[in-house]
């Protein structure tokens, strides 16, 4: 028998784990061969692999080892943006109007997911035929991209050329896409790149305009393979034909707008509460302000005023003609000349004076 210091050190730990199971199970356990003597047989190579988690087929670790699931887990961890889930239900609601009037046809657009990817996994799973639309946006000056698959194509081929209802869209798969499929796909582009524009609308005014159409997923690289990006998974039916049409937005794209959508609580119109507008508005039209008509001022010292007594006349630089300032608090507003109306001093306003900036 063998030194157990010339023993491996995967063979000491077999030789340790079937010495435990013995003690456990009173010997004769499966996996072990007992022999008169007591002695129990030392795994082989394979049977610890197999115990270890270890694929020799690749090299590592197996795919179903709990290291590679907890470093698969945290691959794509990033933050929520709350905001975003309501421009993209807003945007399900316009498609399915703008769609219905592009194909006069039933259309219906559900929302299936949202959630976040790298851009370089997605695009080696997008599967093809595809067409591949990158499109910018303007005010951000970054750029996104749409993916409509074929069943889609084919699918908004047959609507828009009189392809009668209750029958399948044709499919020839193996073949490029005509020019006139081009054509038709970029039209539908364009106007779901419209709806995406107003969407963003009430949070940030961005226009998304169409740069290229692509069948090569390698010509439609936007952005590094390992940065994160949000992919929106769309459902599009018209009635018995339809297909999948995602959006993937990188992260980088969306950064000038981050702090917005990172808003949890703002409604459908953002935040802003037209009836508590329209209420402080017609309440500020009645407010009551106390305007001061100046007739000049004039500058003395501490000493002059202590002398002043009842009776004491005070020189002012300005005629009964002269212009006089009317202000509320400490802001000009408007310049005029006093006079007499009736019983009362008036004043009869000539000019309206520059706003003037609050010293801070």
């Amino acid at each position: 028998m063998s030194d157990p210091s010339e023993l491996s050190e995967e063979e000491r730990l077999a030789a340790e784990w079937a010495a435990l199971a013995e003690e456990g199970s009173g010997g004769g356990g499966d996996g072990e061969v007992s022999t008169g003597g007591g002695s129990t047989r030392v795994l082989n190579q394979d049977e610890i692999d197999s115990l270890l988690g270890f694929d020799q087929d690749t090299g590592g670790e197996g795919d179903n080892s709990g290291i590679m699931a907890l470093v698969n887990s945290a691959l794509v961890n990033y933050e929520r943006l709350p905001m975003l889930e309501v421009v993209f239900d807003r945007l399900v609601r316009m498609m399915s109007t703008s769609l219905r009037n592009f194909t006069s046809d039933n259309v219906e657009v559900s929302l299936d997911q949202i959630s976040s990817v790298r851009f370089g996994d997605y695009l080696n799973s997008i599967p093809l035929p595809a067409m591949l639309s990158v499109f910018k946006a303007e005010e951000w000056d970054n750029f996104g991209l749409m993916v409509v698959d074929s069943a889609l194509i084919y699918s908004i081929v047959d609507v828009l050329l009189g392809g009668r209802r209750g029958t399948a869209a044709m499919r020839i798969e193996g073949r490029p896409y005509t020019t006139i499929e081009r054509n038709l796909v970029e039209r539908m582009v364009h106007v779901v790149l419209s709806d995406l524009s107003a969407a963003f609308d009430p949070l940030s005014p961005v226009t998304f305009r169409f740069d290229r159409l692509e069948t090569n997923p390698r010509f439609a690289t936007i952005a590094r393979p390992a940065n994160a990006a949000v992919l929106v998974k769309l459902r599009i039916d018209m009635e018995d034909r339809g297909g999948r049409l995602e959006l993937l937005i990188p992260y980088a794209t969306l950064e000038p707008v981050r702090e917005l959508l990172l808003q949890m609580f703002m409604g459908e119109k953002f935040g802003r509460d037209s009836i508590w507008e329209n209420h402080l508005a017609s309440e500020l039209l009645i407010t009551d302000v106390d305007i001061r008509a100046v007739l000049d001022e004039m500058t003395a010292t501490l000493y002059d005023v202590l002398q002043w007594r009842v009776g004491t006349r005070i020189m002012l630089n300005n005629t009964p003609d002269g212009v006089i300032e009317l202000r509320c608090g400490d802001v000009s507003m408007f310049e005029g000349r006093m006079g007499r109306k009736g019983g009362s001093i008036a004043v009869k306003i000539e000019k309206e004076l520059p706003k003037q900036e609050v010293a801070r």
